[in-house]
């Protein structure tokens, strides 16, 4: 691969993150509670009418789909900066809200009074874990196994900066008590081809969604679903960061560690990130100092990084919020961060119920709250008061969501999708879209495959949508 084509990838780099929600249905009446297969069907029922599949793309690039578990599912368009995915994971929020609403409608024509709730969160109340997966874009010449030894001592302890939060069982050696992450206790290897039987941070299953000669797609799956803005912004621009460093040949201090996976849990539940982590070379070195290390390096980063991609500024920011969160773990004083960080937002929130309930951390009160901060619906769920009444920072805004919930991003192959699929819905075509090819099936197949996923533009997809105009009389467009 060329140095220019290298530059491109680390200045300006495809990203996109698949977000699953927890679903339950309450009784109003006090009658049976709904199994979560069953709400799905409410759930999904007017995309199936509509597709005849509970698995599509919209319009706005991304994907919808219903996941093993009956997880509801929106993995995002591509995107090729920060904030643009942001407000694409937000749209999804969005997106999956008002089909809860349509589904209570549709119980209520039933006769059933439920409410449905979707939790932006990590484990059930019985345990069961469901993920929010990152997808970075990397060179193909960086070797994916290589790549993630570098990354793993920032990635084990980066939970300290951008994690949910939790009330924590006790189990597994661990008394129940409050822990930084929800995912640490779900991940068992830190490199791996699997992603269900074993967890692994960082999965190596070669599936680029794009051309294999140039490109691979790391797929992080040990982070926490974000109900903040800024704890988004912060996840995934400092990992953005480090991996441009990596991409530039950046010297970045060797942690390389004898056991990684060994620690996360502990890390987990160590507020101060004193957490000794062993390393590969003899010696430990702390939680803390290992994000303080890779901090540093990013700072001085920002200063000769092409400014493309995700500008320079929007990374400043990132690094300014990293720097207050590790100075407030350093000092334990997180009056700073207190309205930007998921898990410092949550813990305060527990505190105060704890002056009411007593210490003990298995008070039922406390996994109420916990599980209440993900409820997405506006008005209803924790999160979403505290941002309704101002108490929490923001990244962006609700006219900058409410454009990506309708239009796919205009600077990455997404947009070539988007115009597809609002063409093909406009007009009734029989259409089968996935994120490298589209194709009409009627009246004559024909096939575009995309395999440049930073390429908006391309006179191929003109064709195919010319194609779709002159044949709207046969699509019966009215």
């Amino acid at each position: 691969m060329s140095s220019a084509t290298e530059g491109r990838l680390f200045a300006r780099r495809i990203v996109g993150v698949e977000t699953e929600y927890g679903i339950t249905a309450v009784a109003g009446d006090g009658g049976r509670t709904l199994s979560p297969d069953e709400i799905a069907r409410y759930l999904f029922r007017p995309i199936v009418s509509r597709y005849a599949s509970s698995n599509i793309f919209t319009p706005n690039g991304s994907r919808l789909y219903l996941d093993v578990g009956s997880h509801p599912e929106i993995a995002t368009a591509e995107c090729d900066s920060l904030t643009q995915l942001l407000n694409h994971e937000q749209a999804g929020d969005r997106m999956v809200d008002e089909l809860a609403q349509q589904a209570e409608e549709a119980l209520a024509a039933d006769g059933i009074d439920g409410r449905v709730y979707l939790f932006k969160n990590n484990v059930d109340s019985v345990g069961n874990s469901y993920g929010c997966h990152e997808n970075y874009l990397v060179g193909r010449h960086l070797p994916l196994r290589n790549l993630g030894k570098q990354l793993l001592p920032f990635m084990i302890t980066r939970q300290l900066i951008c994690g949910a939060g939790m009330v924590g069982r006790s189990g597994g050696g661990f008394d129940a008590g409050f822990v930084v992450s929800q995912r640490a206790d779900q991940v068992w290897e830190g490199i791996s081809s699997a992603t269900t039987r074993a967890r692994p941070i960082i999965n190596t299953r070669d599936e680029p969604h794009g051309d294999s000669n140039r490109f691979r797609r790391m797929h992080v799956i040990v982070g926490d679903s974000s109900m903040s803005e800024t704890t988004f912004a912060l996840k995934v621009g400092s990992t953005l960061l480090v991996l441009e460093m990596i991409e530039a040949g950046v010297e970045l201090p060797d942690f390389e560690m004898d056991n990684p996976i060994g620690h996360i849990r502990d890390i987990a539940r160590d507020m101060t990130g004193s957490t000794p982590l062993a390393l590969k070379q003899g010696g430990t070195v702390t939680a803390l100092e290992v994000q303080e290390a890779t901090l540093a390096a990013a700072a001085v980063w920002l200063e000769e990084r092409p400014d493309e991609g995700t500008p320079t500024a929007e990374l400043r920011r990132v690094v300014d919020l990293w720097t207050r969160q590790l100075e407030a773990i350093r000092t334990q004083d997180f009056s700073r961060v207190d309205r930007e960080i998921d898990w410092v937002i949550k813990l305060n929130l527990l505190n105060r119920y704890r002056e009411r309930v007593g210490e003990d951390w298995t008070h039922p009160k406390l996994a109420q709250v916990d599980l209440a901060y993900h409820d997405i619906r506006p008005g209803r769920g924790l999160f979403p008061l505290l941002e309704a009444r101002g108490l929490v920072d923001r990244w962006t805004d609700d006219a900058a969501i409410g454009q990506a919930l309708h239009a796919a991003p205009e600077t990455t192959r997404a947009h070539l999708r988007g115009r597809f699929i609002a063409a093909a819905e406009e007009l009734g075509a029989p259409v089968t879209t996935d994120w490298v090819h589209l194709k009409v099936n009627a009246p004559e197949p024909r096939v575009v495959e995309l395999l440049d996923p930073f390429q908006p533009v391309d006179e191929r997809v003109d064709h195919l949508l010319a194609y779709l105009e002159e044949n709207a009389d046969a699509y019966g467009r009215v």
